[in-house]
């Protein structure tokens, strides 16, 4: 068994139970991927670690790439595929293997959005966008930030670690939705009384724009998972620094909404 199919088997209980199609809007998606742009996908073969249902692929296979490939260890891949069929873009395969374990002979670019974070061992995650990057190609990540996120991890964190050993459907509807709910007014009130001292304020700003069902869907996201790391600028920096393979002076560390780091660059050619 791979060590982190625990991980990926709450997962694909998950996105196996949401409805037909990507789960986020395309300007979600522009904004996980920024500062990569459309020509960074357009006629590029892309490779994403950890795709669940292919919400990310789907909006990727609008930006035309040469060919998509989608890698999870769960049984999502199967909403996966089906999602990505009803794009009507043909050129693309997932499959269902172990991330960290995953070769190939390189893609243009590789991304792992929302995935590190959730494994056993992170670094052994970013150690997979590494070697499946071609040489002279780009990479691009996105984990939960230590930093900003006080608040889920000595509040949210702890529930978790006990409903994630509930049935799915016990911890969606009779965990997530209300403590959704309380954050759903929590993040309004703020926003609207523009209170930016509080927590998680920049994440509310963004959140608010959506409805209370993206709000479920990402408290379930939160609670669901038996594994979930927070981490600091120090560590990705730690990472990036470390592989001789990076191009040191195309990396980049963005702060996102307050409480999650994107960054990414390209392998040296």
């Amino acid at each position: 068994m791979a060590k982190d199919e625990k991980t990926a088997s709450a997962f694909a209980s998950s996105w196996n139970n949401l409805p037909q199609g990507s789960v986020y809007t395309a300007e979600q998606f522009e904004d996980w991927f920024a500062p990569l742009t459309e020509s960074d996908i357009t006629d590029r073969r892309v490779l994403e670690l950890g795709c669940g249902n292919g919400s990310l692929l789907v909006h990727a296979a609008n930006w035309k790439p040469s060919h998509l490939t989608g890698v999870d260890l769960g049984d999502s891949v199967r909403s996966a595929k089906s999602n990505l069929e009803e794009t009507g873009f043909r050129r693309y395969e997932i499959l269902k293997e172990d991330l960290t374990a995953f070769e190939s002979d390189g893609f243009d670019l590789v991304y792992s959005i929302g995935v590190l974070h959730h494994l056993k061992d992170p670094l052994s995650g970013f150690q997979s966008v590494i070697r499946n990057t071609r040489a002279g190609g780009r990479f691009h990540c996105w984990v939960y930030a230590e930093e900003g996120n006080s608040l889920v991890i000595y509040a949210v964190d702890p529930i978790r670690t006990v409903v994630s050993n509930f049935p799915w459907w016990f911890t969606k509807y009779l965990v997530a939705t209300p403590l959704a709910f309380v954050y759903f007014i929590y993040a309004h009130l703020i926003v609207k009384l523009r209170l930016s001292s509080m927590p998680l304020f920049e994440y509310s700003k963004w959140i608010v724009n959506r409805e209370f069902s993206f709000f479920r869907h990402v408290a379930f996201d939160q609670l669901v998972t038996p594994q979930t790391s927070y981490l600091n600028k120090k560590t990705i920096e730690k990472w990036l620094a470390s592989d001789p393979a990076i191009d040191q002076e195309s990396t980049y560390i963005i702060f996102r909404n307050g409480n999650s780091w994107k960054f990414g660059g390209k392998k040296r050619s």
